[in-house]
Protein backbone atom coordinates (compact mmCIF):
# COMPACT_ATOMS: atom_id res chain seq x y z
CA UNK A 1 0.00 0.00 0.00
CA UNK A 2 1.40 3.10 -0.95
CA UNK A 3 1.85 5.90 1.74
CA UNK A 4 -0.69 8.19 0.14
CA UNK A 5 -3.51 5.19 0.83
CA UNK A 6 -2.30 4.83 3.88
CA UNK A 7 -2.96 8.73 5.14
CA UNK A 8 -5.98 9.91 6.87
CA UNK A 9 -8.65 11.32 4.37
CA UNK A 10 -11.59 13.34 4.30
CA UNK A 11 -14.50 11.71 2.96
CA UNK A 12 -15.28 14.02 -0.14
CA UNK A 13 -15.74 16.96 -1.37
CA UNK A 14 -17.96 18.49 1.48
CA UNK A 15 -15.48 16.62 4.09
CA UNK A 16 -12.98 18.62 2.52
CA UNK A 17 -14.86 22.09 1.92
CA UNK A 18 -16.10 21.87 6.06
CA UNK A 19 -12.35 20.69 7.06
CA UNK A 20 -10.76 23.30 5.12
CA UNK A 21 -13.33 25.93 6.46
CA UNK A 22 -12.76 24.81 9.89
CA UNK A 23 -9.27 25.67 9.52
CA UNK A 24 -10.13 29.14 8.34
CA UNK A 25 -12.91 30.08 10.15
CA UNK A 26 -11.91 30.98 13.34
CA UNK A 27 -10.00 33.70 16.16
CA UNK A 28 -8.58 35.35 12.38
CA UNK A 29 -12.17 36.10 11.84
CA UNK A 30 -14.15 36.59 14.79
CA UNK A 31 -11.03 37.82 17.02
CA UNK A 32 -8.06 39.27 14.39
CA UNK A 33 -9.91 40.69 11.60
CA UNK A 34 -12.27 43.17 13.61
CA UNK A 35 -9.31 44.47 16.05
CA UNK A 36 -7.81 44.77 12.73
CA UNK A 37 -10.36 46.71 10.30
CA UNK A 38 -10.62 49.37 13.56
CA UNK A 39 -7.01 49.65 13.44
CA UNK A 40 -6.63 49.98 9.62
CA UNK A 41 -9.57 52.51 9.22
CA UNK A 42 -12.56 50.87 8.74
CA UNK A 43 -14.15 50.60 5.47
CA UNK A 44 -11.35 50.95 3.28
CA UNK A 45 -9.76 47.97 4.89
CA UNK A 46 -12.50 46.02 4.04
CA UNK A 47 -12.70 46.84 0.55
CA UNK A 48 -8.86 45.90 -0.17
CA UNK A 49 -8.76 42.78 1.84
CA UNK A 50 -12.05 41.60 0.10
CA UNK A 51 -9.74 42.46 -3.57
CA UNK A 52 -7.01 40.58 -2.64
CA UNK A 53 -9.05 37.66 -0.85
CA UNK A 54 -10.08 36.68 -4.18
CA UNK A 55 -7.04 37.18 -5.81
CA UNK A 56 -4.09 36.75 -3.72
CA UNK A 57 -5.71 34.52 -1.10
CA UNK A 58 -7.93 31.44 -3.54
CA UNK A 59 -4.65 31.65 -5.90
CA UNK A 60 -2.48 30.55 -3.23
CA UNK A 61 -4.82 28.69 -1.28
CA UNK A 62 -5.21 26.53 -4.75
CA UNK A 63 -2.03 26.83 -4.73
CA UNK A 64 -1.19 24.50 -1.85
CA UNK A 65 -4.11 22.55 -1.49
CA UNK A 66 -3.28 21.46 -5.42
CA UNK A 67 0.50 20.83 -4.24
CA UNK A 68 -0.45 19.11 -1.24
CA UNK A 69 -2.62 16.29 -3.08
CA UNK A 70 -0.12 15.83 -6.04
CA UNK A 71 2.70 15.20 -3.68
CA UNK A 72 0.57 13.26 -0.90
CA UNK A 73 2.44 15.04 1.59
CA UNK A 74 3.23 17.19 4.41
CA UNK A 75 5.10 20.34 3.86
CA UNK A 76 8.87 19.32 4.65
CA UNK A 77 7.91 15.28 3.18
CA UNK A 78 6.57 17.22 -0.19
CA UNK A 79 9.80 19.49 -0.91
CA UNK A 80 12.42 17.23 0.43
CA UNK A 81 10.62 14.28 -2.44
CA UNK A 82 12.49 17.03 -5.29
CA UNK A 83 15.72 17.80 -3.62
CA UNK A 84 17.30 18.62 -0.24
CA UNK A 85 18.13 21.90 -0.78
CA UNK A 86 14.46 22.89 -1.06
CA UNK A 87 13.77 21.45 1.84
CA UNK A 88 14.39 24.91 3.65
CA UNK A 89 10.48 25.86 2.00
CA UNK A 90 9.35 22.93 4.05
CA UNK A 91 10.69 23.87 7.26
CA UNK A 92 10.15 27.54 7.15
CA UNK A 93 5.94 26.54 6.33
CA UNK A 94 6.27 23.70 9.31
CA UNK A 95 7.71 26.47 11.69
CA UNK A 96 5.20 29.21 10.82
CA UNK A 97 1.57 26.98 12.78
CA UNK A 98 4.53 25.82 15.24
CA UNK A 99 4.91 29.00 16.81
CA UNK A 100 0.85 30.07 16.28
CA UNK A 101 -0.82 27.36 17.53
CA UNK A 102 0.58 27.91 21.53
CA UNK A 103 -0.31 31.50 21.25
CA UNK A 104 -3.68 30.56 19.56
CA UNK A 105 -4.19 28.26 22.40
CA UNK A 106 -4.15 30.96 24.69
CA UNK A 107 -6.92 33.03 22.95
CA UNK A 108 -8.49 29.71 22.79
CA UNK A 109 -8.22 29.54 26.85
CA UNK A 110 -9.75 33.31 27.11
CA UNK A 111 -12.80 32.36 24.76
CA UNK A 112 -12.83 29.25 27.59
CA UNK A 113 -13.20 31.50 30.44
CA UNK A 114 -15.56 34.43 28.83
CA UNK A 115 -17.59 30.85 28.23
CA UNK A 116 -18.00 29.84 31.63
CA UNK A 117 -18.02 33.32 33.45
CA UNK A 118 -21.09 33.96 30.95
CA UNK A 119 -22.52 30.48 31.82
CA UNK A 120 -22.34 30.97 35.75
CA UNK A 121 -24.35 34.49 35.61
CA UNK A 122 -21.14 36.52 35.56
CA UNK A 123 -21.58 38.19 32.47
CA UNK A 124 -21.96 41.75 34.51
CA UNK A 125 -18.46 41.34 35.67
CA UNK A 126 -16.99 41.21 31.67
CA UNK A 127 -18.93 44.53 31.22
CA UNK A 128 -18.33 46.58 34.09
CA UNK A 129 -15.68 49.15 34.32
CA UNK A 130 -16.31 50.19 30.14
CA UNK A 131 -14.77 46.13 29.70
CA UNK A 132 -11.47 46.49 31.68
CA UNK A 133 -11.84 42.84 33.00
CA UNK A 134 -10.01 41.51 30.35
CA UNK A 135 -6.94 43.09 30.14
CA UNK A 136 -6.67 42.60 34.10
CA UNK A 137 -7.13 38.59 33.30
CA UNK A 138 -4.68 38.48 30.74
CA UNK A 139 -2.24 40.45 32.47
CA UNK A 140 -2.72 38.79 35.94
CA UNK A 141 -4.67 41.28 37.96
CA UNK A 142 -8.27 39.99 38.63
CA UNK A 143 -9.46 38.10 41.55
CA UNK A 144 -8.99 34.93 39.72
CA UNK A 145 -5.32 35.11 40.48
CA UNK A 146 -2.33 35.11 38.52
CA UNK A 147 -2.04 32.06 36.57
CA UNK A 148 -5.77 32.41 35.55
CA UNK A 149 -4.78 33.03 31.68
CA UNK A 150 -2.07 29.63 31.96
CA UNK A 151 -5.38 27.80 33.66
CA UNK A 152 -7.61 28.26 31.03
CA UNK A 153 -4.58 27.89 28.10
CA UNK A 154 -3.94 24.67 29.49
CA UNK A 155 -7.58 23.94 29.46
CA UNK A 156 -8.22 24.40 25.70
CA UNK A 157 -4.59 23.05 24.72
CA UNK A 158 -5.80 19.58 25.94
CA UNK A 159 -8.68 19.84 24.43
CA UNK A 160 -7.14 20.72 21.06
CA UNK A 161 -4.95 17.57 21.50
CA UNK A 162 -7.20 15.20 22.19
CA UNK A 163 -9.23 16.43 18.96
CA UNK A 164 -6.08 15.66 17.14
CA UNK A 165 -5.86 12.44 19.09
CA UNK A 166 -9.17 11.25 17.18
CA UNK A 167 -8.38 11.83 13.98
CA UNK A 168 -9.06 13.58 11.14
CA UNK A 169 -12.35 12.45 10.04
CA UNK A 170 -13.74 11.75 13.14
CA UNK A 171 -12.37 14.92 14.97
CA UNK A 172 -12.65 17.79 12.38
CA UNK A 173 -15.23 16.74 9.96
CA UNK A 174 -17.68 15.64 12.47
CA UNK A 175 -17.62 18.67 14.63
CA UNK A 176 -17.83 21.09 11.08
CA UNK A 177 -20.73 19.98 10.18
CA UNK A 178 -22.92 21.13 13.22
CA UNK A 179 -21.09 24.03 14.32
CA UNK A 180 -20.38 26.01 11.70
CA UNK A 181 -23.97 26.66 10.36
CA UNK A 182 -24.28 27.01 14.24
CA UNK A 183 -21.87 29.72 14.40
CA UNK A 184 -23.11 31.98 11.80
CA UNK A 185 -26.81 31.70 13.11
CA UNK A 186 -25.62 32.71 16.08
CA UNK A 187 -23.78 36.12 14.34
CA UNK A 188 -26.35 36.84 12.47
CA UNK A 189 -29.10 36.88 15.27
CA UNK A 190 -26.25 38.67 16.99
CA UNK A 191 -25.61 40.96 14.88
CA UNK A 192 -29.49 42.17 13.99
CA UNK A 193 -30.28 42.32 17.17
CA UNK A 194 -27.51 45.22 17.32
CA UNK A 195 -29.09 46.90 14.37
CA UNK A 196 -32.62 47.18 15.80
CA UNK A 197 -32.06 47.92 19.74
CA UNK A 198 -28.32 49.37 20.28
CA UNK A 199 -28.83 53.28 19.97
CA UNK A 200 -26.30 55.06 17.01
CA UNK A 201 -25.31 51.30 15.78
CA UNK A 202 -25.49 53.13 12.14
CA UNK A 203 -22.84 55.56 12.59
CA UNK A 204 -20.52 52.36 13.70
CA UNK A 205 -21.89 50.93 10.06
CA UNK A 206 -21.14 53.65 7.88
CA UNK A 207 -17.03 53.06 9.54
CA UNK A 208 -17.18 50.11 9.07
CA UNK A 209 -18.65 49.84 5.02
CA UNK A 210 -17.91 53.38 4.33
CA UNK A 211 -14.45 52.86 2.33
CA UNK A 212 -12.30 56.45 3.30
CA UNK A 213 -9.90 56.93 0.70
CA UNK A 214 -8.10 59.14 2.86
CA UNK A 215 -7.33 56.56 5.26
CA UNK A 216 -5.61 54.19 2.45
CA UNK A 217 -1.79 53.61 3.01
CA UNK A 218 0.74 50.54 2.51
CA UNK A 219 -0.29 49.90 6.02
CA UNK A 220 -3.65 49.02 5.33
CA UNK A 221 -2.25 46.57 2.06
CA UNK A 222 -0.07 45.21 4.72
CA UNK A 223 -2.18 44.28 7.64
CA UNK A 224 -4.94 43.23 4.15
CA UNK A 225 -2.26 40.46 3.34
CA UNK A 226 -1.38 39.96 7.12
CA UNK A 227 -4.95 38.90 7.81
CA UNK A 228 -5.26 37.13 4.48
CA UNK A 229 -2.68 34.68 6.16
CA UNK A 230 -4.11 34.33 9.19
CA UNK A 231 -7.30 33.70 8.27
CA UNK A 232 -7.51 31.46 4.99
CA UNK A 233 -4.58 29.30 6.58
CA UNK A 234 -2.30 30.23 3.96
CA UNK A 235 2.01 29.71 4.00
CA UNK A 236 1.82 27.59 7.17
CA UNK A 237 1.50 24.38 5.63
CA UNK A 238 -2.08 23.86 7.08
CA UNK A 239 -3.75 23.26 3.33
CA UNK A 240 -0.66 21.33 2.09
CA UNK A 241 -1.63 18.99 4.70
CA UNK A 242 -5.23 19.67 4.11
CA UNK A 243 -4.59 18.55 0.04
CA UNK A 244 -2.33 15.59 1.24
CA UNK A 245 -5.68 14.42 2.81
CA UNK A 246 -8.43 15.18 -0.29
CA UNK A 247 -8.92 12.40 -2.42
CA UNK A 248 -9.17 12.79 -6.39
CA UNK A 249 -11.88 13.47 -6.74
CA UNK A 250 -12.67 16.95 -4.69
CA UNK A 251 -12.36 19.69 -7.27
CA UNK A 252 -9.87 22.13 -6.06
CA UNK A 253 -10.96 24.94 -8.10
CA UNK A 254 -14.18 25.31 -6.81
CA UNK A 255 -13.77 24.26 -3.45
CA UNK A 256 -11.06 26.76 -3.04
CA UNK A 257 -13.16 30.20 -4.30
CA UNK A 258 -16.03 28.20 -1.75
CA UNK A 259 -13.59 27.95 1.33
CA UNK A 260 -12.33 31.54 0.16
CA UNK A 261 -16.37 32.31 0.05
CA UNK A 262 -16.94 31.29 3.53
CA UNK A 263 -13.84 32.84 5.01
CA UNK A 264 -14.66 35.82 3.70
CA UNK A 265 -18.09 36.13 4.68
CA UNK A 266 -17.94 35.29 8.25
CA UNK A 267 -14.83 37.33 8.51
CA UNK A 268 -17.55 40.32 7.04
CA UNK A 269 -20.14 39.07 9.61
CA UNK A 270 -18.06 38.96 12.68
CA UNK A 271 -17.17 42.71 11.39
CA UNK A 272 -20.64 44.12 11.12
CA UNK A 273 -21.40 42.19 14.78
CA UNK A 274 -18.39 43.26 16.67
CA UNK A 275 -17.01 47.26 15.12
CA UNK A 276 -20.05 48.98 14.88
CA UNK A 277 -21.17 47.65 18.48
CA UNK A 278 -17.14 48.95 19.48
CA UNK A 279 -17.53 52.04 18.00
CA UNK A 280 -21.15 52.71 19.88
CA UNK A 281 -18.97 51.96 23.17
CA UNK A 282 -16.38 54.28 22.35
CA UNK A 283 -13.71 51.04 22.24
CA UNK A 284 -12.79 51.15 18.28
CA UNK A 285 -8.65 50.72 17.83
CA UNK A 286 -8.78 51.65 21.59
CA UNK A 287 -9.03 47.65 23.08
CA UNK A 288 -6.54 46.23 20.23
CA UNK A 289 -6.67 42.39 20.56
CA UNK A 290 -9.22 42.68 23.40
CA UNK A 291 -12.14 44.20 21.17
CA UNK A 292 -14.11 41.09 20.85
CA UNK A 293 -13.91 40.09 24.86
CA UNK A 294 -14.61 43.64 25.43
CA UNK A 295 -17.60 45.08 22.98
CA UNK A 296 -19.71 42.38 23.12
CA UNK A 297 -20.48 42.08 26.40
CA UNK A 298 -21.55 45.04 26.67
CA UNK A 299 -24.03 44.30 23.65
CA UNK A 300 -25.09 40.77 25.51
CA UNK A 301 -25.59 43.13 28.96
CA UNK A 302 -27.92 45.25 27.26
CA UNK A 303 -30.07 42.55 25.65
CA UNK A 304 -33.19 41.00 26.37
CA UNK A 305 -31.80 37.55 27.23
CA UNK A 306 -28.72 38.23 26.93
CA UNK A 307 -27.70 35.90 29.87
CA UNK A 308 -28.83 33.53 27.64
CA UNK A 309 -27.25 34.31 24.38
CA UNK A 310 -23.61 35.05 25.87
CA UNK A 311 -22.66 31.95 27.20
CA UNK A 312 -24.26 30.15 23.77
CA UNK A 313 -22.78 33.02 21.68
CA UNK A 314 -18.94 31.90 23.67
CA UNK A 315 -19.54 27.91 23.10
CA UNK A 316 -19.58 28.57 19.57
CA UNK A 317 -16.88 30.77 19.11
CA UNK A 318 -15.05 28.12 21.24
CA UNK A 319 -16.03 25.48 18.76
CA UNK A 320 -14.58 27.42 16.18
CA UNK A 321 -11.02 28.33 17.71
CA UNK A 322 -10.94 24.55 18.31
CA UNK A 323 -11.57 23.62 14.83
CA UNK A 324 -8.87 26.06 14.13
CA UNK A 325 -6.15 24.94 16.49
CA UNK A 326 -6.64 21.51 15.79
CA UNK A 327 -5.47 22.08 12.19
CA UNK A 328 -2.57 23.92 13.04
CA UNK A 329 -1.43 20.94 15.73
CA UNK A 330 -2.78 18.31 12.84
CA UNK A 331 -0.08 20.04 10.34
CA UNK A 332 2.72 20.17 13.46
CA UNK A 333 1.86 16.50 13.88
CA UNK A 334 1.82 15.38 10.38
CA UNK A 335 5.11 17.20 9.99
CA UNK A 336 6.70 14.79 12.27
CA UNK A 337 5.20 11.90 11.15
CA UNK A 338 6.49 12.50 7.29
CA UNK A 339 9.54 14.52 7.99
CA UNK A 340 11.40 12.21 10.91
CA UNK A 341 9.82 9.06 10.54
CA UNK A 342 7.57 9.16 14.04
CA UNK A 343 4.84 7.04 14.33
CA UNK A 344 1.49 9.54 14.93
CA UNK A 345 1.29 9.07 18.96
CA UNK A 346 4.80 10.31 19.50
CA UNK A 347 4.63 12.97 16.57
CA UNK A 348 1.06 14.12 18.91
CA UNK A 349 3.24 14.04 22.07
CA UNK A 350 5.79 16.17 20.50
CA UNK A 351 3.39 18.58 19.18
CA UNK A 352 1.78 18.45 22.98
CA UNK A 353 5.01 19.30 24.34
CA UNK A 354 5.71 22.56 21.78
CA UNK A 355 2.30 23.65 22.38
CA UNK A 356 2.47 23.71 26.33
CA UNK A 357 6.16 25.09 26.11
CA UNK A 358 5.21 28.04 24.36
CA UNK A 359 1.81 28.64 25.38
CA UNK A 360 2.84 29.38 28.74
CA UNK A 361 5.92 31.68 28.18
CA UNK A 362 3.26 33.61 25.91
CA UNK A 363 0.39 33.52 28.89
CA UNK A 364 3.05 34.83 31.34
CA UNK A 365 4.65 37.51 28.95
CA UNK A 366 2.48 40.48 29.45
CA UNK A 367 2.62 43.16 31.42
CA UNK A 368 4.46 42.52 35.14
CA UNK A 369 4.12 38.97 34.08
CA UNK A 370 7.38 36.71 34.75
CA UNK A 371 8.52 36.42 31.55
CA UNK A 372 7.63 39.77 30.54
CA UNK A 373 8.82 40.89 27.63
CA UNK A 374 8.81 44.11 25.15
CA UNK A 375 10.25 44.96 21.72
CA UNK A 376 8.39 46.64 18.73
CA UNK A 377 7.40 43.49 17.28
CA UNK A 378 5.68 42.69 20.72
CA UNK A 379 2.57 45.54 20.22
CA UNK A 380 1.99 45.77 23.77
CA UNK A 381 1.09 42.18 24.46
CA UNK A 382 4.53 40.27 24.85
CA UNK A 383 5.93 36.74 23.78
CA UNK A 384 1.96 36.37 21.98
CA UNK A 385 2.60 39.99 20.14
CA UNK A 386 6.18 39.00 18.70
CA UNK A 387 4.92 35.35 17.68
CA UNK A 388 1.98 37.14 16.16
CA UNK A 389 4.01 39.76 14.39
CA UNK A 390 7.06 37.10 13.10
CA UNK A 391 4.88 34.60 11.97
CA UNK A 392 2.18 36.61 10.47
CA UNK A 393 4.00 39.86 8.71
CA UNK A 394 7.53 38.06 8.11
CA UNK A 395 7.40 34.57 7.59
CA UNK A 396 4.49 33.80 6.06
CA UNK A 397 5.53 36.40 3.01
CA UNK A 398 8.68 35.17 2.71
CA UNK A 399 6.74 31.47 2.48
CA UNK A 400 4.72 32.67 0.35
CA UNK A 401 6.87 33.96 -1.82
CA UNK A 402 9.38 31.21 -2.08
CA UNK A 403 6.76 28.81 -2.51
CA UNK A 404 5.28 30.84 -5.73
CA UNK A 405 9.05 31.05 -7.01
CA UNK A 406 9.34 27.20 -6.39
CA UNK A 407 5.77 26.70 -8.48
CA UNK A 408 6.54 28.75 -10.85
CA UNK A 409 9.91 28.35 -11.95
CA UNK A 410 11.64 25.48 -10.74
CA UNK A 411 8.54 22.99 -11.48
CA UNK A 412 6.69 24.92 -13.16
CA UNK A 413 2.52 25.46 -12.86
CA UNK A 414 1.97 22.55 -15.35
CA UNK A 415 2.91 20.19 -12.26
CA UNK A 416 0.48 21.82 -10.39
CA UNK A 417 -2.12 22.58 -13.37
CA UNK A 418 -2.06 18.49 -13.99
CA UNK A 419 -3.21 17.66 -10.62
CA UNK A 420 -6.04 20.67 -10.42
CA UNK A 421 -7.24 19.26 -14.17
CA UNK A 422 -7.98 15.68 -12.40
CA UNK A 423 -11.19 16.96 -11.47
CA UNK A 424 -11.72 20.56 -12.57
CA UNK A 425 -12.60 22.55 -15.87
CA UNK A 426 -9.44 24.59 -15.13
CA UNK A 427 -10.61 27.95 -16.86
CA UNK A 428 -9.02 29.63 -14.51
CA UNK A 429 -5.67 28.31 -15.18
CA UNK A 430 -4.00 31.15 -17.71
CA UNK A 431 -4.89 33.49 -14.72
CA UNK A 432 -3.28 31.43 -11.90
CA UNK A 433 -0.21 31.00 -13.56
CA UNK A 434 0.43 34.72 -13.73
CA UNK A 435 -0.74 34.92 -10.30
CA UNK A 436 1.68 32.52 -8.87
CA UNK A 437 4.56 33.71 -11.45
CA UNK A 438 4.47 37.27 -11.45
CA UNK A 439 2.15 38.99 -9.40
CA UNK A 440 2.11 37.02 -6.52
CA UNK A 441 6.26 36.99 -5.53
CA UNK A 442 6.38 40.84 -6.65
CA UNK A 443 3.38 42.60 -4.58
CA UNK A 444 4.32 39.85 -1.64
CA UNK A 445 7.80 41.20 -2.25
CA UNK A 446 6.92 44.77 -1.95
CA UNK A 447 4.24 44.28 0.82
CA UNK A 448 7.11 42.52 3.05
CA UNK A 449 10.04 44.99 2.60
CA UNK A 450 7.41 47.81 3.70
CA UNK A 451 6.85 46.24 6.22
CA UNK A 452 10.24 44.99 7.68
CA UNK A 453 11.27 48.78 7.65
CA UNK A 454 7.88 50.00 9.24
CA UNK A 455 9.55 47.45 12.49
CA UNK A 456 12.19 49.47 11.76
CA UNK A 457 10.78 52.76 12.15
CA UNK A 458 11.97 53.89 8.74
CA UNK A 459 8.77 55.25 6.88
CA UNK A 460 8.05 55.85 2.94
CA UNK A 461 5.01 57.98 2.77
Amino acid sequence: MSEIEERASFSGKLGFILATSASTVGLGNLWRFPYETSHYGGGIFVLIYVILAFTFGVSLMLLETSFGRKTGKSCIAAFSGFAKKYRAIGYLAAIIPMLIVPYYCLIGGWVTKWLVECGTGNLSTLSEDGGSYWWNFVTGGTDSGFYGPTLWFIVFAVLCILCIVVGVEKGIERMSKILMPALLIMIIFVTGYEMIAVDGIWDGVRFYLNPDISALSPDTFLGAISQIFYSMSIAMGILITYGSYTKKEVDLTKSSFQVGAIDTGVALLAGIMIIPAAFVFGFQDSQGMGLMFVALPQVFAQMPGGAFVAPVFYLLVLFAALTSAVSLAETCASVFVDGTKMDRRRAIGVTAVIILILGVICALGFDNGPLAFDTPLSQGAGWLGFFDTITNNIMMPVAAILLCLFIGYVVKTTYLEEEIEISSDFKFKPVFRVMIMFICPVFLTIILVVGLLGIAGISLW
